[in-house]
């Protein structure tokens, strides 16, 4: 089975107003939010990791009724810490608004203020203000890079589903369970029982730990690892790569990827998951919203989109491995995925591919199996010929390359991905080896591109093989 790995990085909100039943809550000691000597944001943290790699390992949990209680009330709590970490950034003037660092030393006043908080961990409730900033720094960015953004929005029960504890708060006891099942400690909360499928390798040291609640009712706990480059497999050396033992991949229409040595690789059929998730959103829409049947509908549908979800991310883990495995390096495109959905043609199909996602996975697997992965500028493979470099213009239609220069014809996106190739070579600054894939590829006009099975993805991509 692949490897599932995962980022959990959710955005979330704040009420100011705290239940009056929570205020003779016992207090932690209030001097530990903040060490003032070295002192580097959550945020920045984890965000800037550079002599090591970072991964997950994620678990189905199995909460007691008991404690499933307490987790839905911590969600709860740092909910609420999110929602004013925000307000007390809102509010404050804007030649002086808090940095991270700031709002962490004011948690001692919150704490006297609103006993509720003092329910949570020290570093834990670090952790929600550290959300809030990363989640800031990241819509500056999206700002800086032309998209139209507001602000981050207070978030109601529903939105925020998970909580962080980074560095302590929590331990892992793999001895205590029994036929592959594990526990996990949670300080202020309790023990959490967990399907340990998948042992954390030695190698690794855990950095911080998630639980998550998800839209079907489900729970889940999610371990942040890092892996020391040391324990790496070595990438090729660069001098080494030529046109036999690289690929360039186009993210295409017709197939989920067309390479650039003639292979092409089915889009999954989703049909059936589709033609479910239409029957059951069809119910959901028949019952009473707020009653305890449209409550367990929605929680048909959640399943479906999960379903469908897991299947996509099952389908890339499998394309992405058999990738980093079959080549030294592979390059692929710079995609702007949002404007691709943008555009009302396939666009339900775009939002399956999840390219951005594709991509994410194609670069953490590089460094897992020692392979090297460059995106490269997208604009204009589609209309470059791969051979001669004169721009020809294309209708999304027209799914043949004929080039009115030199003559050289082929597939569409067997032309781009022989560009993407090109350009990776030159944006490492190689130069372009003389067995070029457009001397190699077979043309349209003789012979059918290979193509690549899904059964045949699954064989050679699995990290279970």
């Amino acid at each position: 089975m692949a490897q599932i790995v995962r980022i959990c990085v959710e955005s979330a909100y704040l009420n100011t107003t705290l239940s009056a039943d929570k205020a003779n809550t016992p207090r932690l000691d209030l001097g530990d939010e903040a060490d003032t000597q070295g002192y580097k944001p959550l945020s920045e943290h984890i965000g800037n990791q550079e002599t090591a790699m970072e991964h997950s390992h994620r678990y189905h949990a199995y909460p007691t009724q008991e404690v499933a209680e307490r987790l839905e009330h911590h969600l709860d709590v740092h909910r609420q810490l999110y929602n004013h970490v925000r307000w007390d950034y809102e509010n404050s003037p804007e030649d002086d608004k808090p940095s991270e660092y700031d709002q962490n030393n004011k948690l001692p006043e919150w704490k006297r203020k609103w006993p509720v908080f003092s329910e949570l961990h020290s570093k834990a409730a670090q952790a929600t203000v550290a959300r809030f900033h990363r989640n800031l720094s990241n819509l500056r960015k999206k700002k800086e890079k032309g998209y139209n953004v507001g602000r981050l929005k207070r978030q109601s029960p529903t939105e925020y589903r998970s909580v962080t504890y980074n560095q302590s708060g929590f331990d892992l006891d793999e001895k205590r369970g029994r036929d592959r099942f594990a526990y996990v400690r949670f300080s202020k909360i309790g023990r959490v029982k967990i399907r340990y499928h998948r042992p954390i390798p030695d190698s690794a040291s855990i950095k911080e730990v998630t639980f998550k609640k998800e839209t079907t009712g489900e729970w889940f706990v999610s371990f942040a690892l890092e892996t020391d480059d040391a324990n790496l497999p070595e990438k090729p050396d660069l001098s080494s790569l030529d046109a036999s033992n690289s690929v360039g991949i186009d993210l295409g229409i017709q197939n989920y990827i067309h390479t650039s040595d003639g292979k092409t690789v089915d889009w999954l059929d989703l049909e059936d998951e589709y033609e479910r998730l239409r029957r059951e959103q069809r119910k959901l829409s028949r019952k009473e919203e707020g009653s305890n049947n449209y409550e367990k509908q929605r929680r048909e549908v959640a399943k479906v989109k999960r379903h469908i979800k897991r299947k996509v991310l099952d389908y890339q883990h499998k394309i992405t491995t058999w990738l980093v495995k079959e080549y030294d390096a592979v390059f692929v495109e710079d995609l702007d995925v949002k404007e691709m959905l943008e555009q009302s043609h396939n666009a339900r199909n775009k939002q399956d591919a999840a390219w951005r996602q594709f991509i994410t996975l194609l670069e953490y697997k590089a460094d897992l199996y020692g392979c090297h992965v460059k995106q490269v500028e997208a604009r204009g493979t589609t209309k470059e010929c791969a051979s001669c470099g004169v721009e020809t213009a294309k209708p999304i239609w027209v799914r043949e390359h004929s080039c009115p220069s030199c003559g050289f014809e082929t597939d569409r996106d067997a032309n781009a991905a022989m560009n993407v190739l090109q350009r990776g070579f030159s944006e490492l600054g190689l130069g372009w080896p003389e067995d070029t894939p457009v001397e190699t590829v077979t043309a349209t006009d003789t012979t059918h591109f290979e193509s690549v099975s899904a059964s045949h993805v699954v064989e050679t991509g699995s990290l279970g093989a």
